[in-house]
């Protein structure tokens, strides 16, 4: 168990747990303090710590969420999502959840358009999955973080936007395109509207203009 475990200094909850949100789909937050001297070997560790905790069937770290310190772990037979995450913390320092940064609306304008362009050259050559996932790529990177900012809500991707503000989830469900090359030029368009109706006051350039004028010649050549 962790609190017997003389290395730890302190374990707290962390994720919906700590907001009041968790359900009977939400997984388990834990934010696990080390002391520093020790953090290395705890790291070495990490899978043989979980395993004490209960009957584990599954775990791996995190470094495909850029999280290397997480240790991601599936419990069952009734299942339970379960992350461990391991901080150096001297004793008395607080334990406290890393915040999510807030999207930076000048680095998303600086990048948007070319962004655009880029999925309508994948749309124009038939290159309809990476068409489907570039459009995902947006609503998780760009128009979901940056309208639940503006809810005043974690901007965390799109995760719980439909319950958090279920009108704007309605319009991003045009978002979504079907393998159809017309579709996906469609839903690109409702991209680039979305967009416009989220950004705040911003420094703007020619990339703006071009890329909707080569969207739209793409879309025209498809009907």
């Amino acid at each position: 168990m962790l609190q017997a475990d003389p290395r730890v200094v302190g374990v707290k909850a962390g994720g919906s747990q700590l907001s009041g949100t968790m359900d009977e789909f939400s997984d388990l937050d834990l934010i696990v303090g080390v002391r520093p001297e020790h953090y290395e070997g705890v790291m070495r560790d990490r899978k043989t710590i979980a395993a004490s905790l209960g009957p584990l069937l599954s775990a791996f770290t995190g470094e495909h969420v850029g999280e290397p310190r997480l240790l991601i772990c599936l419990y069952g037979p009734e299942l339970l999502h379960v992350d461990l995450k391991f901080v150096s913390l001297v004793e008395g320092e607080e334990l406290r959840e890393d915040p999510v940064p807030a999207p930076d609306e000048q680095w998303i304008e600086d990048r948007f358009w070319t962004w655009v362009h880029y999925g309508a050259t994948k749309i124009g050559r038939g290159e309809l999955f990476e068409a489907v996932d570039f459009l995902a790529f947006l609503r998780f990177v760009v128009l979901g973080p940056l309208a639940l900012r503006r809810a005043g809500a974690r901007p965390t991707g799109v995760r719980k936007i439909e319950t958090l503000i279920p009108e704007f989830a309605h319009e991003l469900e045009e978002t979504i395109a079907r393998y159809d090359a017309a579709d996906c030029a469609r839903a690109l368009r409702e991209c680039v509207r979305l967009y416009r109706s989220l950004r705040g006051d911003v420094a703007k350039n020619g990339a703006e203009e071009a890329a909707e004028g080569y969207l739209e010649e793409i879309a025209r050549q498809l009907t």
